[in-house]
């Protein structure tokens, strides 16, 4: 023993710069040193209440120095009152079996601290003292042999003002005659203050490594073993700085301020300080890690977990449903649309759940339009169509949480203007569950509208073009559903305004013509416009004419409207929600058939379809002209315009074939073999087939890859 103390370096050598001597020669004999004093029968007790008492009493003992000049009776007036620490019958059983261990390092440190202290010694003994218990327990029943002299200390020192009993103990312990030269005490306590709290932080990161859960992280994890191999010395040096604060605790007992003209012993504690916060830093940054890996093993397990219940049959959708939103019972997670009030998953048991999932950027003409067929199914809740409910999921990138202000905001603003379920906050989503949703459901930027059945089994990866063009007619959102409403469908006017405005739908009762017409060239919309009102008139026909803009209505489009208001030049959908849910039914209607395998060659409607988006995807205007539900012409704006410029040249063929019929075949006429189409698809509109054939001609169109942003 004598040979190796030698060889231990002083406590100056010791604390270099910032860097932990872990690895360096002396550490590494002290290390086998004190792991020779390790002999653990395996006794296992939960450390972190008398831990947490520890704590509380460092804390209630002398706050600051000047403390000990204040009346004890104001001291009660001021301070909080003590909080009753409801402990459990075990912690009381645990508390009897270590008392007398306790009491005897206590007894310990106080008589080797009375004399000179040979600290590397004296550590050595409460560690030979302590041999049979873990880590954490030598070191958190120091602490609290330590507590226990501390806070008697204090409790005389606190109370010799106010109480005789404490007073006549405070003047055999000479506190008296510190009180007087207080203000010189004062960096000294403040150094022990400071060290004491380190011990406490290296304390409870010790006990943390401790309850790591050992399914999740085992000792190959190198950040794990690594710290389990640092424990052992920084419990060594944890527990030579309790020497050192016990030291300066009792050298005032019994010799007064004849102890305060050494500076050296605080020089000393700030310097333990400094060493054990390096300890602390270290063993922190790998506790960090050990919890990264522990949460990557959870997350795994969750999305395992995940994967294994969508294939599994339940008799209910609670399992799922608490899988993909909430698993606990601490908490209500849910927020019910109307009235705002937290609420249970229980209220969605065996119903037809729609998983609305989106981030913060998700359109308010979508939640508008939503909120529109949503609100209308509940009028009628005994209709089939009417049995589903919609929760918001908001699916966001787990780094960007935290304590976003702006980001809570937007989310409260846009979960305040929802009427359906929605998530109490998004960090209830867990990482696996925004892993899951992409990897699985394809969910991208845009929102996707998931359906669950009543047992939790995916009814459909995505009913939210279902949901834009037949609305709450297509429950329970089904292949089989989609596939049956198609069946139902021809290519009409109907299909094309359902929903958005009952004008039109009184014009078809009332047998006019119908104009529909769009693009983004004001020069085009006036000259159309006027023609096709002066073509009418000659024609004898009555004529409606609707402005439907273009996909995205930005500011060139409301300035269109706003032309078409001042110089009266048709019927017009002022409200950008309108504009936007025409193009994205026809998007949606795309989608489904693309879904359903249909093309442009084997589907009629697709080709109709594909027609109108390349309309919407070109530089120039466009018109369709119907009436009733199967006459309907449509064409390029430049054609259509020369068309009906030319009318005085056709006008008499429409005695014999009717107006739409010599309409149609003046359109024809026109057409030429050179044309250029352009078609932009919806970003996510599902997948992208390779082949795309022309609407106009029918031959494949090369494919290019298109990123825009437009802002006007």
């Amino acid at each position: 023993m004598a040979m190796i103390k030698q060889t231990l370096p002083s406590l100056q050598e010791l604390i270099k710069g910032d860097r932990i001597m872990f690895s360096s020669s002396d550490d590494t004999a002290m290390t086998n040193q004190i792991q020779a004093t390790h002999s653990p029968d395996g006794r296992e007790f939960d450390v972190k209440p008398l831990l947490q008492l520890v704590e509380d009493i460092f804390t209630r003992a002398a706050p600051t120095i000047d403390a000990l000049a204040v009346p004890a009776t104001h001291q009660a007036r001021t301070a909080d009152a003590l909080d009753e620490k409801t402990f459990h019958g075990g912690f009381t059983v645990t508390l009897e079996s270590l008392a007398s261990v306790i009491d005897r390092v206590a007894s310990e440190i106080a008589y080797k601290c009375s004399g000179v202290v040979d600290a590397h010694a004296t550590t050595m003994s409460i560690l030979n003292m302590l041999s049979n218990y873990s880590w954490e327990a030598k070191l958190v029943i120091t602490l609290a042999a330590f507590a226990m002299n501390y806070g008697e200390f204090w409790l005389v020192a606190q109370n010799c003002t106010s109480n005789q009993l404490a007073k006549s103990v405070a003047i055999l312990k000479q506190l008296p005659d510190i009180l007087e030269h207080s203000s010189m005490l004062k960096p000294r306590f403040d150094a022990v203050k400071n060290l004491i709290k380190v011990m406490l932080d290296i304390a409870k990161c010790i006990v943390e490594f401790k309850e790591l859960p050992a399914q999740y992280i085992s000792m190959d994890v190198t950040a794990l073993s690594t710290a389990i191999a640092h424990i052992p010395i920084t419990v060594y040096w944890t527990i030579r700085s309790v020497l050192a604060c016990a030291s300066q605790i009792t050298g005032l007992i019994g010799k007064g301020h004849e102890y305060m003209a050494s500076t050296t012993e605080a020089w000393e504690l700030s310097s333990l300080a400094h060493k054990l916060s390096n300890m602390h830093s270290h063993l922190t940054s790998q506790l960090g890690t050990c919890y990264k890996h522990i949460d990557e093993k959870k997350q795994l397990e969750t999305y395992q977990n995940l994967l294994h219940l969508f294939e599994t049959a339940h008799i209910d959708n609670m399992k799922v449903l608490k899988a993909l939103i909430y698993a606990k019972d601490d908490l209500l997670p849910l927020v019910e649309g109307t009235t705002k009030r937290r609420v249970n998953i229980e209220v969605l048991r065996r119903k037809n759940v729609l998983l609305l999932l989106s981030d913060l950027d998700i359109l308010q003409e979508e939640i508008s339009i939503l909120e529109q067929i949503y609100n209308e199914s509940r009028l009628h809740p005994t209709k089939q169509e009417s049995q589903y409910e919609i929760v918001w999921l908001p699916i966001l990138d787990p780094t960007s949480l935290g304590n976003n202000e702006n980001m809570q905001k937007k989310f409260e603003s846009l979960q305040a203007g929802m009427t359906w379920y929605s998530v109490y906050r998004p960090s209830l989503i867990e990482r696996a569950v925004v892993k899951f949703v992409k990897q699985e459901w394809h969910f991208g930027k845009k929102p996707i509208l998931v359906v669950l059945d009543p047992q939790g089994r995916v009814a459909c990866p995505n009913a939210l073009h279902m949901m834009w063009i037949w609305g709450s007619l297509a429950f329970p959102f089904t292949t089989m559903r989609e596939e049956a409403l198609w069946r139902e469908e021809s290519w009409r006017l109907e299909l094309l305004v359902d929903g958005i405005d009952p004008i039109i739908l009184n014009w078809m009762t009332e047998g006019r013509y119908i104009c529909l017409y769009g693009g983004e060239d004001m020069d085009w919309i006036r000259k159309f416009t006027n023609t096709a009102r002066a073509v009418a008139q000659a024609a004898g026909i009555p004529l409606g004419m609707v402005y439907v803009g273009k996909s995205n209505p930005k500011d060139r489009v409301r300035k269109n409207i706003a032309n078409i208001i001042i110089e009266k030049l048709s019927h017009y959908w002022q409200d950008p929600t309108s504009i936007w849910y025409f193009w994205v039914r026809i998007e949606s209607m795309w989608r489904s058939k693309n879904q359903l395998g249909k093309t442009p060659e084997n589907d009629p409607i697709m080709k109709e379809i594909m027609t109108m988006l390349s309309f919407d995807s070109s530089h120039g205007g466009w018109a369709l002209f119907t009436r009733g539900s199967d006459e309907m012409v449509k064409a390029k704006g430049s054609p259509f315009l020369t068309c009906l410029s030319n009318f005085s040249s056709w006008k008499d063929e429409i005695e014999k074939k009717g107006f739409m019929p010599t309409l149609r075949d003046q359109l024809k006429d026109l057409h030429t073999e050179h044309h250029c189409n352009r078609l932009v698809l919806p970003g996510a509109a599902g997948m992208i087939p390779e082949r795309i054939i022309c609407s106009d001609c029918g031959r494949t169109m090369e494919r290019f890859i298109m990123y825009q942003c437009c802002d006007e």
